[in-house]
């Protein structure tokens, strides 16, 4: 059980580090309250995260 805690620990750190190096501030905004929306089943909070994070992948790249 503490190995599987700790594989899940490693893989959500991992996975913050790659939002935040590939979309910077508002990422980790959107991740957070996406996670928070979940955990809480607060729909209105998790669809902002989501739709924050949709947009940012959307976003038109460079040239």
């Amino acid at each position: 059980m503490p190995l599987l805690a700790l594989v899940i620990a490693t893989f959500g750190l991992g996975l913050e580090q790659l939002v935040q190096w590939r979309f910077g501030p508002m990422g980790i905004v959107a991740l957070v309250l996406l996670s928070i929306g979940i955990k809480s089943r607060n729909s209105t909070c998790a669809g902002i995260g989501a739709v924050v994070l949709v947009l940012l992948i959307m976003r038109p790249g460079p040239g």
